[in-house]
């Protein structure tokens, strides 16, 4: 059967200069083994191998990438005219190849020590010397050659699978491939895969999106921990549909008889292939996730043989597996397959719907409802009261400012002549990015927010800035690897606010964005060196906060190394996480030696202009003091009262006393203790004596676990509580049961569900709850 698309492969793969292409990809695959000793350094990927095979041969293609591009120039140049054009004038050679009398040569070439070729050596197929075919190389800089060597080594490990290859369509869809990245290495190009395929994505909503909404659509009214135990499996899912070795299309003709069926498979098997089995072991082609790129249709084509064989897996490795993957595979994945099947299947099943509304689980939507309520009643506490000496007094409206006052206050402090003299020059205090704001005003800076695209074009100078981003964060992070910067900062995924000054990158913020989590991950934040300490990098934030409040992201989360924890915590970071863990677990990279900080937005603040409004509230407030001292110092006339005999009076009577701001105030009475210790200790010691109390006897041990003192700020434990009502610092029974709730409440914010310690929490509360209740100590 054919189609447009075989159809077009055929035509490429029967080319008139199939020969020619076999012989270079011969010279090149010859030349590497040469240049290594050995040819196990361009291993590909094969289909029959496991997981553990595929990541070694991975990491073996990496490996040969970086030996390569720690060679000396010269040795690269030889390497690169194998597939370099001959630039004589009229010489038609697109590539060296080694003269018939070398060939010999080769095979001694290990234990001789010498250069497999020279720069005079001529080429076996037009007699011009290699020299003229790498002239046109000798001005590219470093980082170009390095790409050109990686697509190099990525058409040699095309070249070996397709020749390990036996399916007839497989084998030409890596020739199609090879002919492209040859053509991209010999026009300095990057890779650009046009025609019938199309580009990712090829269908709406994509299977990682189907599956999500399927787990929101069904296990939605789940208890936490059963909820997260389904999010599990759909990521394990989703983890190895990624990672899968799908059928070719002529195994797939023996098992369904629908020619259309058929047709659809090829297509997107080639898909596939070109665009996300293929790139995964030559990343000098456009990668995607399967999950991400293709929907329904090639899911419900490959699903059930899929499953069938994920399943057989598991079962042959059962007794490799810890008890807790154990149990969670072998009966909790069927059911969860046995689900989705019939969604995927469904004609009408809404996880399909484009319009799917993600709501949040109803635990995670508790969490963050019971956070708005509590946040809520903390402000309209703080707008009612006011804290004077310890106590608190109810602001009674005859205080508030007139809003003529505050406009008068407002005009004089804006005129140009009110701050004059020391004070206009040499500003005490003034803000960290009070300098760039002038700056970023006159035009001398920039902010742009940029990033790179596999789907639509990027222009030349956001290319540009790119690069110059990652030379700022190459010099200014060391501990970071150039090849991970390039990694994170050329990914579609991420986004990076750039600062510009005279046309040139000098600082940036690079991050990525979790629309479905409601949260961004700060990746990389640096300003060069010979522009720091002059603000940049506190407006930089200021801009990165109000760009996320447009695009309403209300949450920054990032791993600060030890240099840079004091710099986050200037911009408002924290190390208390208040975001819920089920929010991030899993979508965040974690960094070994770093602290994760979390940096909550309001969107009712501009943060550019944050210092500038609270600058103009602190002059107002001056003024308004200066209002009220002006009319304190007024002389009133001294009392005359006790000349007449009279014994006291009441302090409120006294002339100016009110003008003062005094306001009488009710003393409040003595706390009566309510809690009898003998009671208490009988149920402390009861708690004590419990099988689950053992995780809460004693305080935790920052030898055994060095972080917990960095998320529990307020520790608290059964032996802590026997001390305290010694000391009998327990005078009402609801400071007894504050820390006994305390114990639970930090080893549930700590431990996740799944742990014996969260457990016995739980036993423990229910345990001590019904002995207050026994002891008629509890209050509803």
């Amino acid at each position: 059967m054919s189609t447009p698309l075989t159809d077009d492969i055929n035509a490429i793969a029967i080319g008139a200069d199939a020969d020619s292409a076999q012989t270079h990809a011969h010279e090149a695959t010859t030349s590497a083994n040469a240049d290594d000793g050995s040819s196990s350094n361009a291993a590909t990927p094969a289909s029959s191998e496991g997981q553990a095979s595929r990541q070694s041969n991975l990491q073996r293609i990496q490996q040969r990438k970086l030996q390569v591009y720690n060679w000396p120039h010269n040795k690269k140049l030889l390497k690169l005219a194998i597939y370099s054009a001959c630039q004589t004038p009229e010489c038609n050679c697109n590539g060296w190849k080694t003269p018939a009398a070398q060939q010999t040569v080769r095979a001694n070439a290990r234990t001789d020590n010498q250069p497999l070729a020279n720069f005079t050596d001529p080429c076996r197929n037009c007699n011009h010397i290699l020299e003229k075919h790498v002239t046109q190389l000798q001005g590219l800089s470093g980082a170009e050659i390095n790409r050109l060597l990686a697509a190099v080594v990525d058409v040699e490990n095309i070249f070996m699978s397709m020749h390990r290859e036996d399916d007839q369509d497989t084998k030409r869809v890596y020739y199609f491939l090879f002919k492209l990245l040859r053509k991209c290495i010999l026009t300095r190009s990057e890779p650009q895969i046009d025609g019938p395929l199309g580009q990712p994505p090829f269908e709406k909503p994509s299977i990682a999106r189907a599956i999500t909404n399927f787990v929101l659509y069904k296990f939605n009214a789940l208890p936490q921990r059963e909820w997260q135990t389904m999010y599990d499996l759909a990521k394990m899912f989703l983890h190895c549909f990624n990672h899968w070795n799908f059928e070719t299309p002529s195994v797939r003709k023996l098992q369904v008889s629908n020619p259309e069926d058929i047709s659809a498979y090829q297509i997107n098997y080639t898909r596939w292939l070109v665009f996300c089995h293929v790139p995964a072991f030559c990343d000098s082609l456009p990668h995607y996730d399967t999950s991400l790129v293709f929907g329904r249709t090639l899911l419900r084509a490959v699903f059930k043989s899929v499953c069938r064989q994920l399943m057989d897996k598991c079962h042959s490795e059962r007794d490799r597996m810890p008890p807790e993957k154990r149990v969670l595979v072998l009966n909790h994945f069927p059911r969860f397959l046995g689900l989705l099947e019939e969604e995927i299947f469904s004609a009408n099943s809404p996880i399909w719907d484009p319009d799917f509304k993600q709501m949040p689980s109803n635990h995670l939507q508790t969490i963050l409802d019971k956070t708005r309520t509590i946040k809520q009643e903390n402000l309209k506490r703080s707008g009612s009261d006011v804290s004077i000496g310890g106590k608190r007094r109810r602001v009674e409206e005859s205080d508030d400012v007139s809003e003529r006052t505050v406009a008068e206050i407002v005009a004089t402090i804006s005129d140009p002549n009110y701050m004059c003299g020391p004070d206009a020059l040499f500003q005490m205090q003034a803000p960290r990015d009070e300098a760039a704001k002038v700056e970023e005003q006159r035009k001398l800076i920039e902010f742009h927010v940029i990033g790179n695209s596999l789907t639509g074009p990027v222009n030349k100078q956001t290319m540009l800035w790119l690069i110059g981003l990652h030379n700022v964060f190459s010099h200014q992070l060391p501990e970071m690897t150039k090849e991970y910067i390039s990694q994170l900062v050329f990914d579609p995924k991420h986004k990076t606010l750039a600062l510009i000054k005279e046309g040139r990158p000098i600082g940036g913020i690079c991050f990525r964005t979790f629309h479905s989590q409601g949260f961004s991950e700060v990746v990389f934040c640096a300003v060069t060196s010979n522009e720091q300490v002059k603000g940049y990098g506190t407006h930089l934030m200021n801009h990165l906060k109000d760009y996320h409040i447009r695009n309403n992201i209300l949450h920054f989360l990032t791993f600060a190394d030890e240099f840079a924890i004091g710099y986050f915590k200037k911009q408002g970071f924290s190390k208390d996480i208040k975001l819920p863990r089920a929010m991030y677990q899993g979508y965040i990279k974690d960094y070994e030696g770093a602290t994760l900080m979390h940096c909550e937005l309001n969107p009712r603040i501009v943060y550019t202009k944050f210092t500038s409004v609270i600058r103009r509230q602190k002059e107002i407030v001056k003024k308004l003091i200066d209002m009220r001292q002006k009319e304190v110092r007024k002389i009133h006339p001294g009392l005359t009262c006790f000349k007449e005999g009279v014994r006291s009076i009441p302090i409120e009577v006294i002339p100016g006393l009110r003008e003062a701001g005094w306001r009488a105030s009710r003393a409040a009475p003595e706390p009566q203790p309510d809690a009898d210790p003998a009671p208490l200790r009988n149920i402390l010691h009861a708690v004590k004596n419990h099988g689950a109390a053992w995780p809460f006897l004693k305080p935790v041990d920052k030898a055994e676990v060095p972080d917990y003192y960095d998320h529990i700020k307020y520790p608290m434990d059964l032996r802590s509580m026997g001390e305290r009502l010694k000391a009998r610092y327990y005078v009402s029974r609801r400071l007894f049961i504050a820390d006994m709730t305390r114990i639970f409440t930090n080893c549930r914010l700590y431990n996740s569900p799944d742990t014996d310690y969260y457990r016995c929490a739980n036993t423990l509360e229910k345990y001590f709850q019904a002995k207050m209740k026994e002891a008629g100590l509890w209050d509803k």
